[in-house]
């Protein structure tokens, strides 16, 4: 075959595929006209079914087919997650019953505060009758409060359910605008229970220390002020879909334990890797003489790595001094506790926040825009402080060289020094930063010192009947003789494993001792009987585990009571003049000598309110 006829023959070969193609080419235009259309009605429907503007946003509940809020791991659950990332599922994981509130633990959402601040007066508390949801019968109250808790799960409250409802608490948006959706009468469906604990029998916090695992419990019934047998314990770690079954695959024992912490060794394959325990939930096993395998705390606890705040960290070194302490509704004090010892020098506070509904968070905030390094941290756990302190000791420990444990009714107060008390202080007045320098000297004369202990005077009322304008260290002047028991500023490193603590005070390792400050060199001004309108909240409940309410008749001949009040908030004729042995004007004298403003007159705190005013 000559070269033309083989070109023909290619021409012959090649002609239909491309008439073909071409044939094609308007089809596939229609078809790219018509997918393109659909997706753009798509996107339409979209935008109209669910609105991006920041006043409609919320994130879609799981719920039953009465708009109510559970848990759930359903395909319905994943379909929500593929909308986006601005579409996040909740749902709650616990809930745990306090003597006076229902408290839900509740995973999803968005973080940053969104949950908390947007949706908090959006959300009701629902609670179905006694014979269930079946009945149809349910009932409706307010939301107390929403507050994030850490960064896998929101803190809702509600009331206690009426005598005619189950404790089983749910939640539904309130109002008309509730979740879209067509799956079951308009709404997601959910099919797991979710399980309820008493609070007094929950394993209800862990967090990560190195290899170690610390588990906070409450009902062991341990004994206070002591080590206990950790042979007896055990804990179990859920991974997985184990976990969302309730069951606990990995099992390591316990190292100490201690009051209501049980601390234990990770399993082999979490140790040196902390991001691979995160998250995790854990629970104590309490071996029985007679039983073959360890009964289970119920626990909502879940394993935190105390990671150090990046956006506090300053030169990459530790702060020298930093302030520690467990409130409920103490916004009205807490800003001149804090204003008064930064002058003093603390450098970083951590504010554990045991259940306040007083606009404290507002509060802290405004305290940390001015810059004194303070952070609210979310405590629910009632009658907790020792076991807060010691997860505060944990969190703080990467961050600070010295932490001191103190309520924000307690001042530390340095009189004149004189020659003979010039070991750790100048001598004369105190100055600027004097407590920072203090605990600085502290570590550069010995190695083995790990406590600081400084006793306190009780102060009375001072003959007040209302709270002094200028504050408790000015306002507050008359005390009580004898003083009181210590309070401690502590090495975190130094600290025993089993975190003991009692009353502020730690145990500390073997080979550490503690220092008793002289009461020359320092003091601690304690306003613990104020004006009765402040003193009658101690009433309601005190955050110590081993300490009574005051409610109680229990030890009320106790110095932890007022002597001779009883157990009924009801003011005693001569309070303003109770607690009265001694007038003692130093910490006033010395608070407006070195902190009024020369031109006004006006103490730090006192500035703010002016300005606010």
């Amino acid at each position: 075959m000559n070269p033309s006829d083989q070109r023909r023959k290619r021409k012959r070969i090649l002609r239909p595929s491309g008439s073909l193609l071409f044939s094609l080419l308007p089809l596939l235009s229609v078809r790219s006209l018509i997918l393109c259309f659909s997706f753009l009605t798509f996107l339409y429907l979209l935008s109209y079914t669910l609105p991006f503007s920041s006043s409609s946003f919320r994130p879609v509940l799981v719920v039953s087919s009465l708009s109510l809020l559970s848990s759930s791991s359903s395909n319905t659950v994943k379909s929500v997650k593929d909308f986006g990332t601005f579409l996040l599922p909740l749902k709650i994981e616990n809930r745990v019953f306090f003597p006076d509130h229902v408290l839900l633990l509740v995973s999803g959402g968005r973080k940053n505060g969104v949950m908390r601040n947007s949706f908090g007066n959006e959300l009701e508390c629902v609670y179905y009758g006694k014979n269930g949801r079946e009945s149809g019968n349910f009932s409706v109250k307010k939301v107390l409060s929403v507050d994030e808790y850490d960064e896998f799960r929101t803190i809702v409250r509600c009331p206690l359910p009426s005598g005619n409802s189950s404790g089983d608490a749910s939640l539904r948006w309130s109002g008309k605008n509730r979740i879209f959706g067509k799956i079951k009468n308009g709404f997601w469906l959910s099919n797991r229970t979710v399980n309820s604990c008493s609070w007094d029998n929950v394993a209800y916090a862990a967090t990560l220390d190195g290899n170690t695992s610390v588990v906070f419990v409450k009902g062991l019934n341990l004994r206070a002020d002591r080590e206990s047998d950790p042979g007896q314990f055990s804990c179990h770690f859920g991974l997985g879909k184990s976990e969302k079954n309730g069951r606990y695959m990995l099992r390591t024992r316990a190292l100490t334990a201690a009051q209501e912490i049980v601390r234990c060794s990770l399993p082999r394959s979490m140790q040196g890797s902390p991001d691979k325990a995160q998250g995790i939930r854990v629970t104590i096993g309490v071996q029985h003489s007679r039983a073959h395998q360890p009964v289970l705390m119920p626990s909502v606890a879940k394993m935190v790595m105390n990671a150090v705040d990046e956006g506090r960290k300053t030169r990459g070194e530790k702060y020298e001094l930093c302030v520690c302490t467990m409130v409920w509704n103490q916004g009205s004090a807490i800003r001149e506790w804090i204003m008064y010892h930064a002058w003093l020098g603390v450098e970083r506070w951590f504010i554990y926040d045991n259940n306040s509904d007083d606009g404290i968070e507002e509060v802290v905030q405004q305290l940390d825009l001015e810059n004194f390094n303070v952070s609210r941290h979310v405590w629910p756990w009632i009658k907790t402080q020792e076991a807060g302190f010691s997860h505060c000791a944990l969190k703080a420990k990467d961050e600070c060289n010295w932490i001191s444990f103190m309520d924000v009714d307690e001042y530390f107060y340095f009189p004149y020094s004189t020659p003979k008390h010039q070991r750790f202080r100048k001598l004369g007045y105190a100055g600027k930063h004097s407590l920072r320098t203090l605990v600085a000297n502290v570590s550069s004369s010995s190695r083995t010192i790990a406590e600081i202990r400084t006793s306190c005077h009780s102060f009375g009322p001072s003959g007040l009947d209302s709270p002094p304008q200028q504050g408790v260290t000015v306002g507050y002047t008359c005390r009580v003789q004898s003083p009181e028991r210590h309070k401690s500023i502590i090495r975190p490193d130094a600290l025993d494993p089993s975190l003991l603590n009692v009353v502020h005070h730690f145990h500390i390792k073997k080979g550490y001792k503690y220092l008793n400050l002289p009461m020359s060199t320092a003091i601690i001004n304690h306003y613990k009987y104020q004006v009765w309108e402040v003193f009658r909240a101690k009433f309601y409940r005190r955050v110590a585990t081993y300490v009574a309410d005051w409610k109680q008749n229990q030890n009320e001949g106790s110095r932890d009571r007022a002597p001779g009040l009883g157990t009924e908030a009801i003011e005693p004729p001569d309070w303003p003049q109770r607690f009265c042995e001694v007038w003692d004007t130093g910490l006033r004298d010395f608070v407006l000598a070195n902190l009024a403003d020369f031109s006004t007159g006006l103490l730090p705190w006192e500035a703010r309110l002016a300005r606010t005013d």
